[in-house]
């Protein structure tokens, strides 16, 4: 609580690493409800804008090297759930 954390995420890819190398990261809290996408990267970082992760996710990724990880600011027991990352890097999935 209170200390950054980091959410590790790599992956590898059979295809080159091109400008169409997407990430996404979901999120559904631990009591279960609906799933909500809180990052998206796409050659540049697109953090959410709205939600309880607002101004709290950093990209801490290099997909040049299979990392596709954020920090996570502030972390509360609150934000306890399930985070999803999925690395999408046509044609590769």
């Amino acid at each position: 609580v209170g200390e950054q954390v980091l959410l590790k995420c790599s992956f590898k890819s059979s295809s080159p690493i091109t400008e169409n190398l997407l990430v996404d990261w979901t999120y559904r809290p631990l009591a279960g409800g609906q799933m909500e996408t809180i990052f998206h990267y796409r050659s540049v970082p697109h953090p959410t804008t709205a939600g309880r992760f607002k101004d709290r996710i950093s990209w801490a990724g290099n997909v040049a090297k299979g990392d596709a990880s954020i920090a996570l600011e502030s972390p509360a027991l609150s934000d306890n759930g399930t985070f999803i990352c999925s690395v999408k890097n046509p044609p590769d999935v």
